[in-house]
């Protein structure tokens, strides 16, 4: 069996970060996600629930702001319950394994909420490294 989502869209909110009653960060947030066909002259647009526990929840919470394109792999879950009038109800959503940034940097993304500035790769150490002079013999 087979049960994976990749989907990008614009957030509709900022995630929150909350904590289960076992301290496991979780967030939730909605994506628009445009349909690739069109309904007369407008595209339709889905609103798609997603999901993110852990790490990926607190990443999310962190760096991810109302409007961003964000693009979202995980898989589909469904949840049953019962609502406050005792109707049964059942709801759709994914969950996160992994979230990425969408939007390119010259479109003007907002820049995280926080102080701090994204994450990167630092330089590494290259003091081992022999100088290779280019010549016309290479060494493979």
């Amino acid at each position: 069996m087979l049960n994976r989502a990749i989907i990008m869209g614009r957030l509709t909110d900022n995630p929150e970060l909350r904590h289960t009653t076992s301290n496991i960060p979780v967030t939730t947030f909605t994506l628009a996600v445009e349909r690739n066909f069109r309904s007369g002259d407008e595209r339709v647009t889905d609103f798609l629930d997603i999901v993110a526990w852990r790490n990926t929840a607190e990443f999310a919470s962190k760096y991810f702001t109302k409007g961003m394109q964000v693009a979202v792999e995980g898989s589909i879950q469904v949840r049953s319950y019962t609502d406050r009038d005792g109707n049964k109800r059942r709801a759709w959503e994914i969950v996160a394994d992994q979230v990425y940034f969408a939007d390119s940097k010259r479109d003007g993304a907002p820049t995280a909420r926080s102080e701090q500035p994204a994450p990167s790769i630092s330089n590494a150490d290259t003091s081992d490294f022999a100088e290779f002079d280019g010549g016309d013999d290479l060494p493979f």
